[in-house]
Parts: C-alpha cells; sequence; structure tokens
C-alpha cells in the first residue's frame, strides 16, 4: 500500500480541516516566541539540543499509530536519501538555534523580518539555482526586500545578520527538503533521528561539566525543556498534513500569519524598540508580499482557465 503523506491531495482545492490545520499550525509559531522568552536565561544550544530529544518521542509514536514507517526505514538503508537527511537535518537545526537566540535575546522583531522575507528569498533561489523565470511582479517584489534590508543596514551600521541568516538557513532547508523523496513526517523524525546523537551527546557534556538546566527533579525548567519537544513537534506534523489539504496558492497567503504574530509580540509584549528605519523597512516588505501575493493568485487564476 502506498505511503498516504507522499500522496498529492485529489483535488486542488481547500478544505475545511486542511484550513484548521494550517492555521492552527502558523497561530501556533506565532505564540511560539512566548514560551521560548521563558526560557531565555538557557543557551539556545542547549534549548535546540532539547527540542531535538523531546520531539522524537511524539514524531515516532504519531508514525507508528498511522503505520507510516515503511518510507522511513527505506531512507534509513539508502545512503543517498540518508546522506540528503544530513543536510536537512544541519540546515533545521542551525535555523532552530538561529531563531531560539534571537528571541531570548531581544530580536524577536529581526527573527519576524527574516521570515517575512523567506517567501521572496525562495523565487530568488528558484530562479538562480533551478533556472525558474521572475515574473516583473516577483523582481519588483524581490527589490523591495533588497531595499528594506539596505535600509536596515544603512541605519543600524550592519546587516541585519539574524533575519538574513533565518531567511538562508530555512529557504535552503525547504529547497533541500523538496529533494526528499518521503512524506513530510517521516522526513521529520528522519531528521530528528540524525540530529539525536549529537543532541544527547551535547546534553552530557552538559551534564558532566554542571552546566546543565535540566534536572531529575520536576523544576520549572525541566519541564519547559521536555514540552519542547511538543511545542517542536506538534505544529509541524499538524502543518504537514494541513498542506496536502489546501491549495498552494491560500498557503501563500497563511504563512504571513507567523510573522505577523511575532511582529505584534515583540512590539506589544517584549517592546522591542521600533525606530524610523524599521517604520519604513516593514512596510516595504509587506508591499513586497502584496505584490509578490498578488501576482501569484493572478498567474494560478489564468492557469485555471486554460
Amino acid at each position: 500500500m502506498r505511503n498516504p503523506d507522499t500522496l498529492p491531495p485529489t483535488k486542488n482545492e481547500d478544505t475545511p480541516q486542511g484550513l484548521a490545520y494550517a492555521m492552527g499550525a502558523y497561530v501556533f509559531w506565532g505564540f511560539l516566541p512566548l514560551y521560548m522568552k521563558l526560557l531565555s536565561h538557557i543557551p539556545a544550544a542547549e534549548v535546540v539540543a532539547h527540542r531535538v530529544v523531546w520531539s522524537l518521542p511524539i514524531a515516532a509514536v504519531v508514525l507508528i499509530i498511522l503505520r507510516r514507517t515503511d518510507a522511513l526505514r527505506e531512507a534509513l538503508r539508502n545512503p543517498r536519501m540518508l546522506a540528503m537527511g544530513c543536510v536537512t537535518a544541519a540546515l533545521i537545526s542551525v535555523n532552530w538555534g538561529i531563531y531560539v537566540w534571537a528571541i531570548t535575546s531581544g530580536n524577536a522583531l529581526e527573527a519576524a523580518l527574516g521570515y517575512y522575507i523567506n517567501p521572496l528569498f525562495s523565487i530568488f533561489l528558484a530562479a538562480v539555482l533551478l533556472g525558474e523565470r521572475l515574473t516583473k511582479a516577483q523582481m519588483l517584489a524581490i527589490t523591495l526586500a533588497a531595499g528594506a534590508v539596505l535600509v536596515l543596514t544603512l541605519d543600524a551600521g550592519r546587516m541585519p545578520w539574524v533575519a538574513l541568516a533565518l531567511t538562508v538557513s530555512w529557504g535552503f532547508y525547504a529547497l533541500a527538503k523538496k529533494s526528499l523523496p518521503i512524506g513530510p513526517n517521516q522526513g521529520f523524525l528522519l531528521e530528528v533521528l540524525i540530529l539525536i546523537v549529537p543532541a544527547i551527546g551535547y546534553l552530557g557534556y552538559l551534564t558532566a561539566t554542571g552546566q546543565s538546566h535540566f534536572s531529575l527533579a520536576p523544576t520549572r525548567d525541566t519541564w519547559l525543556l521536555i514540552g519542547c519537544g511538543a511545542v517542536t513537534a506538534v505544529p509541524l506534523m499538524i502543518y504537514a498534513n494541513g498542506a496536502k489539504l489546501l491549495r498552494l496558492s491560500t498557503i501563500g497567503v497563511l504563512q504571513y500569519i507567523a510573522p505577523t504574530m511575532i511582529f505584534l509580540v515583540a512590539v506589544l509584549v517584549f517592546d522591542e524598540p521600533f525606530g524610523k528605519a524599521r517604520m519604513i523597512a516593514f512596510p516595504m516588505i509587506w508591499t513586497a508580499l502584496i505584490v509578490y501575493s498578488g501576482s501569484m493568485f493572478l498567474s494560478m487564476r489564468k492557469t485555471s482557465k486554460t
């Protein structure tokens, strides 16, 4: 029997279930900074290691219950797929580390900027690496995004490295993930299995040197670190299933929910400064996304009529 996770939706249409899954995942990601802020006294690398360790049992149980482990076993026996999994695992771990550091160090606005820019960077990657032609609207959107980065660079006297690092790491992760020929849920578990050895090794080192924030006693830090598994695995797996039940255009619009919520949390809850440069740069990014989304909708409407 073929694996359901590797099959495309039978119809290119939105379903209520898919909308609920995707919106739930994006809203969850939007509120995630509030959880990560509670871990601001713990180094980002330790938090990432616990995200890996506690995601493993959740992802494994889900796949076992759904009986979708065949593709995973095949990937573990295939050197090429395993090597591709190592690439995606490395990229996602870097992205997680930068994200956790950004939230806990008072750079949530840059994290929001990074995820706003990401769809435009993906278009750029497709043009440069895959030879896809850019439309005029896409070129305008990318130019506006580059202009926003330039404004922030001139104001701060440095590149917005946090935003760019998040954009680049996630952009290449998404590109590599497309080449991994297994379902998204199996792919996530494969990545966690690859990362589990270095994660446990690092946590063992912290424990041996007395630097660990995790304790067998039921402390606040212990429960928060264990909870990293749920806040990592659950939205990813919910989104993976929701994306199969939605049109690409719908996903394209919904993906802005999370960075918008991160933006609002950064300004309204974390009270991060929103100076003149950001007042210029963020509207430029929003305009770029409107141009990009509008051109995508028009393109898909023309395609559906032919």
